[in-house]
């Protein structure tokens, strides 16, 4: 690899840097505000991150490299990792003390949006701490967005093509500009977090809740402003619209710019977002008819409990209205399902996705009716669309990659001395960046900080490998992608 490229791939991530050293003046001014002295944490970052990051620009700007599959792949990587450290110094200088590795943890959990975290006592934290936690996940959820629309096709490990199979249409572009396509997007990720805000507040949360759980919702995140998550909220008004904001954010973008620019109805019938939809009802009503018969729990708060929960590990945001693994063995059995799945392509969302799981679908299917009649001629579909031979092999290999990582991580967690089911449920819920996993330790009620430095270190990397779809990652430990 020539050193242009390596020099391009540092100025793009030292200017991202850059941009969210600015960010940190943002909860400064909110703690300053209210006489916190946790600003002089967010100013003395803010000093430091810019400085190092404009002096890294500095050097290295010039000439870009041509954009090639070398340097978006590590473009990727380097911004992961570089907002994942500079968003973990304001945590470690916090009054909060904790360790490089916890804050560490806490800043991955953000960027990726994973939502699992290290933080008790949130009801009392600054407020400007609890604002940096959700304006990381927010400011990742942009990140997200664009890496699943835009790079990732393009390097071909993960998602449709924006132009192509996500706007269920082979030929038209969602806009004729990319430019309007890209104002278009964030108008309508800032115009949902508005009125999710909006609509918190009018229900009962206080401003300072409503925006954090407002960008939290849309980026799918799932950081809390309480310890208890949204079960600090016991209005059935707040739990459906924070359902329904989930669900929404688990679209894939693509297909809202049609419909909300353009009006085009028949981008719903995308096939994903049947497959999506039909997933959150199924599950919903499955585990509200368990707890209306195991539990004689009334079958609308059952069902409002169900599908809150459903749809927060669905989408991999990771919010909990209470704690599910007390609901019995069915409900916590499919939970644990729910956290593979995901939501859309081109979503915030994490997991393997609902676009995958249409063409698995459609793979077997039609490998099946090949055995029956093997002459025949039987083409994997995505809806009308036929899916070419290079993304059926895409999915798969990424398929047998996220199990295999899965249970990689799960050995190296238990071999940190966690039991199996932590170290399991662990393993899937920072690979799927849901956030909750399964027990008593890194369940719905707890949280990781009981967890030693290893264990986190490694559910740091499951984390970063799985928002980056694990084969963007990989591809850096071949020897040959570093050979000219």
């Amino acid at each position: 690899m020539n050193g242009q490229t390596i020099r391009s791939a540092v100025f793009i991530a030292s200017m991202a840097g850059l941009y969210l050293s600015a960010a940190m003046l943002i909860p400064a001014g909110l703690d300053f505000y209210f006489g916190n002295p946790d600003w002089q944490v967010f100013a003395i970052s803010a000093f430091v991150v810019g400085s190092i990051c404009l002096a890294s620009a500095a050097a290295n700007r010039g000439v870009m490299a041509p954009f090639s599959k070398r340097l978006g792949f590590l473009v990727v990587n380097l911004l992961w990792l570089t907002l994942s450290i500079t968003g973990a110094i304001p945590f470690y200088l916090s009054s909060l003390g904790l360790d490089m590795a916890d804050a560490l943890f806490e800043s991955v959990s953000a960027v990726t949006t994973t939502g699992a975290t290290v933080i008790s006592g949130l009801d009392n934290a600054p407020p400007g701490l609890l604002l940096w936690r959700s304006l990381l996940q927010w400011m990742g959820g942009i990140g997200i967005v664009a890496l699943g629309l835009l790079v990732l096709p393009f390097l071909k490990v993960g998602g449709f093509s924006v132009f192509r199979m996500e706007s269920s249409d082979t030929a038209e572009k969602p806009l004729a500009r990319f430019a309007a396509f890209i104002q278009a997007f964030f108008a309508i990720y800032i115009g949902l977090t508005v009125a999710c805000t909006v609509l918190y507040s009018l229900l009962g949360m206080s401003q300072l809740d409503a925006l954090n759980h407002a960008m939290t919702t849309i980026a799918t995140g799932g950081f809390s402003t309480h310890d208890a998550s949204f079960g600090a909220f016991q209005s059935p008004a707040l739990i459906w619209t924070a359902t329904f904001f989930m669900a929404v954010a688990g679209l894939p973008f693509s297909v809202m710019i049609l419909f909300a620019v353009r009006g085009r109805l028949d981008a719903l019938r995308d096939p994903q977002i049947l497959a999506y939809a039909g997933i959150l009802l199924v599950l919903s009503i499955t585990i509200a008819l368990s707890l209306r018969l195991g539990q004689g729990e009334g079958f609308g708060m059952a069902l409002t409990h169900a599908a809150f929960n459903v749809v927060s590990i669905v989408t991999t945001t990771g919010f909990a209205s209470s704690d599910y693994t007390l609901w019995g063995p069915l409900p916590v059995a499919l939970f644990f399902m729910a956290t593979f799945l995901g939501g859309c392509s081109g979503s915030t969302a994490g997991g393997i996705k609902a676009y995958r799981l249409v063409i698995i679908a459609s793979s077997v299917r039609s490998g099946l009716l090949r055995l029956i009649y093997p002459n025949s001629v039987r083409p994997v579909r995505y809806g009308n669309i036929v899916v070419e031979p290079d993304m059926q092999r895409t999915v798969f290999l990424f398929v047998c990659a996220y199990f295999g990582v899965w249970a990689l991580g799960s050995v190296a967690l238990a071999a940190t001395g966690l039991d199996i089911e932590t170290a399991i449920s662990g393993s899937i819920t920072a690979l799927a960046n849901v956030g909750p996993g399964i027990g008593p330790v890194i369940g719905p009620a707890g949280n990781f900080a009981s967890l030693g430095d290893p264990a986190k270190m490694i559910l740091a990397f499951l984390m970063l490998l799985g928002r980056l779809e694990i084969l963007a990652v990989l591809v850096l430990l071949v020897p040959g992608f570093w050979l000219d």
